[in-house]
This record gives C-alpha cells, sequence and structure tokens, in this order.
C-alpha cells in the first residue's frame, strides 16, 4: 500500500543528496509531499518562525510515514528537530535514512552525521532512536529497499499507537544522550539497523535558516 512521505532534510547541505532519493521513483505522489525548491524556501523563512511551523504542519497534515535523510549536521537542525517531533506527536511513523555515502554533484560524499533520533526522548527518558530505525542508502540498497522500510516503519508505529507525548524540547537539549539513556524494545519487523559506530562525533523539505 503506498503511503505518503514527508521528507525532512538538511537543506542547505544535502538538498542534492536527497533529491536521489526523489529521483528513485520508489514511492508514488512524491512531489506532492516532501519537496520544495530552494526559492520557495526562502520565500516561506522569510515570513518568520511561526509561518515555517505553519507551513511544515500543513506539509505534514495528509503524511503518514516521516523519513528523515541523515547528512553530516542533519541532526543538529532545529526544524528537522521540529519536523520529527511533530511527525510523532500527530501519529506519524518515522524512519531515518543515512545519505552521505550518496555523492553530491561534484562526485563527492560526506561524513556520517549524529542519529537524530538519540536526541529526542519519550516522557519515560527513553531515546526515539530505541523504536524509530535508521538504513543507509547506499549500503543498505535504499533504491531496492525503501518502500519496504517505509511500511516496516508503519507497522511498528502500531506498536505505539496512541502514544505522542514527547520530553520538552529543552529538556532534551539539556540533558544529551551520553549513552545512558534506557532503550525500550523494538519490533522486530525489517531490515536491521546499521552500524553507526563509525566517523560519530559522539520523518514537503524544507531545511534550516
Amino acid at each position: 500500500m503506498a503511503r505518503k512521505i514527508f521528507f525532512s532534510f538538511h537543506f542547505d547541505r544535502d538538498a542534492w543528496r536527497a533529491g536521489q532519493v526523489r529521483n528513485s521513483d520508489l514511492i508514488p505522489n512524491e512531489d506532492e509531499y516532501g519537496f520544495i525548491d530552494s526559492v520557495d524556501w526562502e520565500e516561506v523563512k522569510r515570513k518568520g518562525v511561526e509561518e515555517i511551523k505553519r507551513w511544515i504542519d500543513s506539509q505534514l497534515k495528509d503524511t503518514s510515514v516521516t523519513v528523515v535523510l541523515i547528512g553530516a549536521e542533519t541532526a543538529e537542525r532545529y526544524w528537522v528537530n521540529y519536523e520529527i517531533r511533530k511527525s510523532w506527536e500527530r501519529g506519524n511513523a518515522i524512519l531515518g535514512v543515512y545519505i552521505h555515502n550518496a555523492k553530491d554533484q561534484d562526485g563527492k560524499t560526506d561524513t556520517m552525521g549524529t542519529n537524530p533520533f538519540d536526541k529526542i526522548y519519550f516522557a519515560d527518558g527513553t531515546a526515539l532512536s530505541s523504536v524509530c530505525k535508521t538504513y543507509d542508502w547506499i549500503t543498505n540498497d535504499g533504491r531496492n529497499n525503501l518502500g519496504t522500510w517505509v511500511e516496516d516503519a508503519f507497522k511498528a508505529r502500531e506498536v505505539y499507537e496512541g502514544e505522542t507525548e514527547l520530553k520538552d524540547e529543552d529538556e532534551d537539549t539539556n540533558k544529551g544522550n551520553g549513552g545512558n539513556a534506557p532503550i525500550r524494545p523494538l519490533p522486530s519487523t525489517g531490515p536491521t539497523f546499521i552500524n553507526r559506530t563509525p566517523s560519530r562525533p559522539h520523518c514537503n523539505v524544507r531545511s534550516n535558516p
């Protein structure tokens, strides 16, 4: 079954790589949900913070799955964090896809960034990363598997249906993961997590201003 997808990523740094996911023709009607060009995004930003929030909320409205395309700086972007939070609070399934191994317009790959789900917490203190899976677009063959990942995330979210509360953003920011956040049992659907150990310095689009 086709799912309406919201793509979240750092526009300024990762738009080219994110476009490879967009142009893979794996998600029906993807041009309606999840992408905006640079001119449109600049126009939205000029209208201020509240207008950006309204725009993001409106883009999320008809979607059921949020795919966070993770690059080198994605976890540090304010609006990506906002989109992840809003996605969970509205009941969207969420997954992450690392895109740093994809080549940009100059044929270059990027460094691996931090998992943004490590920095967002449930009310009981467990990290969102204990529930939301991540994959690598290149090494996990996203071109052949994205549809499966999306469907697995949708089914996994059903396990937590009705659970929408997250810790306040300030609490998350101050807490930090530190490797000590408790872990929730992960539904056993879909491919395994990618190995996130290498290169660690520790779900409409837009980027962060």
